[in-house]
């Protein structure tokens, strides 16, 4: 078993990297490599901007690289929630824009023609209790009637016609759904970014921030100095590097994946039949996806930890252990990858984007990041280069107030807290 993500280890090696120091200008620094970054830097460099990127790992070495492969619409937060919150017209512009997102990865992999399996075969929200179909049911009936005709109940009656397991009682089907493969998706980004002109650095972590006149700002990496008109900032939950505004106002959340070895068709087609994406209700439960060469990606909370090799490896145990409960027919399938990653989660989950301090910025998708990152990264360029018109309407969180998290420096003394807060509201509701 490979403790790397599968994405990263599948995907082509990026051959757009450029060998030399960081020096000299440039119009925009982008800080990180993920799908923010790196949607950003494609965008600006399609106008014929000057554009860096650095990043402390490899091209989407972190959480665009190590996440479960899903790409779905929705939001992190239920709607009526959402709804009481910020009223109607907010919410659904909420809403919108994770639809929209979604619909901006689709366009943007037939625009640079990348081949990363993108399908829309839908998400299935799966009740892990059998009250749970019933928020289930009242959630459809508030997104069809003020924001969503694309959503379905799936009876529990009729929950074995899409998962083929005894732990589930019914589910919201989301029709339009996606999901693809993280690695080629991200590489495949990058060199269409160094294709039009943008120069990616990796292995280049990003150690001081000066600012100087205006937007300007000398930025210092392990590689070099470089001084650019604008900077923006998408480290997501970044651990390193001159960041602490952004870690105060979010939380790492540990995610953990596996991927099983190639399992018999048959077998997956009786477990699985509609290949769709998966999530549980439960706050520490499971998500789960097919890939093309039929191997199973099943992902989740297996406990509240940072990532790293140690952890990774018993947060493997707890999932392989959930897999065989779930899906007894593969209790014995060989493991060919486990990993970890980061969440960078807001404390409403909803993302946060803007300038501070001239800095301009995009994070906080909540665990919705593949196409929102994607998505915010295009409406950032839009920002920098001076065209963006009524923003709100396509990103309504730029400018919103982001407060600090009390007591919270981006470490994980209090994960383990959370951890069991979690696994409490799991019990009682």
């Amino acid at each position: 078993m490979k403790l790397q993500p599968y994405w990263l280890d599948s995907a082509p090696v990026f051959g757009g990297g450029n060998p030399g120091p960081v020096e000299g200008r440039a119009d925009v620094v982008v800080i990180g490599a993920g799908f923010t970054g790196l949607s950003a830097a494609l965008t600006l460099a399609r106008t014929g901007a000057s554009v860096v990127v650095l990043d402390a790992d490899r091209v989407v070495g972190q959480a665009s690289g190590r996440n479960g492969g899903h790409c779905n619409t929705g939001t992190a937060q239920d709607f009526g929630a959402l709804m009481a919150q910020f009223g109607l017209a907010r919410a659904r512009a909420f809403y919108q824009s994770f639809v929209q997102a979604v619909d901006t990865v689709e366009a943007l992999i037939a625009e640079e023609g990348i081949d990363c399996d993108f399908m829309r075969p839908g998400k299935l929200k799966l009740a892990a209790k059998p009250e749970h179909f019933a928020k289930l049911a009242r959630a459809y009936e508030i997104l069809a009637k003020h924001v969503d005709q694309d959503v379905a109940l799936v009876a529990p009656e009729r929950i074995r016609d899409e998962v083929g397991s005894d732990r589930y009682h019914g589910g919201l089907l989301s029709t339009r759904g996606a999901q693809m493969h993280m690695g080629r998706f991200g590489v495949g980004m990058a060199e269409a970014a160094a294709r039009r002109g943008a120069r990616i650095y990796e292995h280049a972590a990003v150690t001081g921030l000066k600012r100087l006149q205006g937007d300007a700002y000398e930025v210092t990496s392990t590689r070099g100095v470089i001084r650019a008109d604008k900077v923006l900032v998408a480290t997501g939950s970044s651990q390193m590097g001159p960041f602490k505004f952004f870690e105060r106002r979010m939380a790492p959340v540990g995610s953990f994946v596996l991927a099983t070895a190639p399992i018999d068709q048959p077998v997956l087609d009786a477990l699985l039949p509609h290949r769709r994406a998966y999530v549980t209700t439960k706050n520490i439960g499971n998500y789960f996806r097919t890939t093309p060469d039929n191997r199973l990606i099943f992902g989740g909370r297996a406990q509240f930890a940072m990532s790293n090799p140690k952890s990774d490896e018993k947060s493997g145990r707890i999932l392989r252990e959930t897999l065989g409960q779930t899906f007894p027919a593969l209790r014995d399938v060989a493991i060919d990858y486990c990993w970890g990653g980061l969440i960078d989660v807001t404390v409403d989950r909803l993302p946060r984007a803007g300038v501070h301090d001239g800095l301009y910025y995009s994070m906080g998708y909540s665990g919705h990041g593949t196409h929102m990152a994607t998505h915010m990264g295009q409406v950032m360029a839009t920002l920098i280069a001076g065209k963006a018109r009524d923003l709100e309407d396509v990103a309504p969180w730029v400018g919103m107030a982001w407060r600090e998290i009390p007591l919270q420096a981006g470490r994980q003394y209090f994960l383990p807290l959370i951890g069991a807060y979690y696994r409490l509201q799991d019990i009682l509701h």
